[in-house]
C-alpha cells in the first residue's frame, strides 16, 4: 500500500496540494490548447487564401509563358531560363508559441531584375517571370504555414492528451483520496470526542 494514502493529517495535506496542482495543471493545459487552436485556425485561413492566390498566379504565369513560347520559340525561352539564378537567400529561424517551435522563413526579396537582356525578348516573358517570382514568394510562405500548422496540430494532440489524463484520472484520484482521508479523520475525531465525553462523565460520577 502506498504510504501516501494512509489516513493521516500529513497525507491529507499532501493530497489536497496534489489536487490543487492537478487542477492548476489542467487549467494551464486547457489555456495552452485554446491558444494553439486559435493560432492553428488563423494559419489554416491564411493557407487557404494563399493557395487560392497561388492557383490564380500559376494560371497567369503559364498563360504568359505559353505566349512567350509562341512569340520567341520554346528553345529560346528555355535557354533564357538557364540564366535565372538559384535562390540561395532563404533562412529558416524559429519562434515559439506556447512552447511550440514553429519555423519563420526569411529571404531576400530585393529588387527583382531580369537575368536576361530586353533585346530580342517579349513582354510576355517579363510577365511570366514576374508571375513565377510571385509564385515562389507565395510557395515559401505556404510551406512555412503548412509546417507550422503540422507542428501546432501535433502539440495540440499532446496537450489534449495530457489534459484528458489530468481531468479523467489524476484529478478524480486526488478528489477521492482527499475525501476518504478527510472522512476517516473526521470519524476518528468524533470517536475521540465521544470517548473524552464518556471519560469526563465517569470522572464526574466518581
Amino acid at each position: 500500500m502506498d504510504p501516501n494514502t494512509f489516513p493521516t493529517k500529513g497525507n491529507l495535506i499532501l493530497a489536497k496540494n496534489s489536487l490543487a496542482l492537478s487542477r492548476q495543471g489542467y487549467d494551464l493545459m486547457d489555456k495552452k490548447r485554446n491558444i494553439l487552436m486559435r493560432e492553428l485556425m488563423h494559419l489554416a485561413a491564411e493557407a487557404a487564401d494563399i493557395q487560392e492566390e497561388i492557383d490564380s498566379t500559376f494560371t497567369n504565369a503559364y498563360r504568359a509563358l505559353q505566349k512567350a513560347n509562341v512569340q520567341m520559340g520554346i528553345h529560346e525561352v528555355e535557354q533564357i531560363s538557364m540564366t535565372v539564378p538559384v535562390e540561395r537567400s532563404i533562412r529558416i529561424k524559429r519562434r515559439s508559441v506556447m512552447g511550440t517551435e514553429i519555423p519563420k522563413v526569411e529571404y531576400e526579396k530585393g529588387e527583382q531584375k531580369p537575368a536576361y537582356s530586353f533585346y530580342g525578348t517579349k513582354m510576355s516573358l517579363d510577365e511570366a517571370c514576374q508571375q513565377f517570382q510571385r509564385v515562389k514568394e507565395l510557395t515559401i510562405r505556404l510551406a512555412e504555414i503548412e509546417n507550422s500548422a503540422y507542428r501546432l496540430s501535433y502539440n495540440i494532440k499532446k496537450t489534449q492528451k495530457r489534459a484528458n489524463v489530468l481531468q479523467n484520472i489524476t484529478i478524480p484520484k486526488y478528489e477521492k483520496l482527499t475525501k476518504e482521508i478527510q472522512e476517516y479523520l473526521e470519524e476518528k475525531e468524533r470517536e475521540e470526542f465521544t470517548r473524552l465525553k464518556v471519560i469526563k462523565k465517569m470522572q464526574g460520577n466518581a
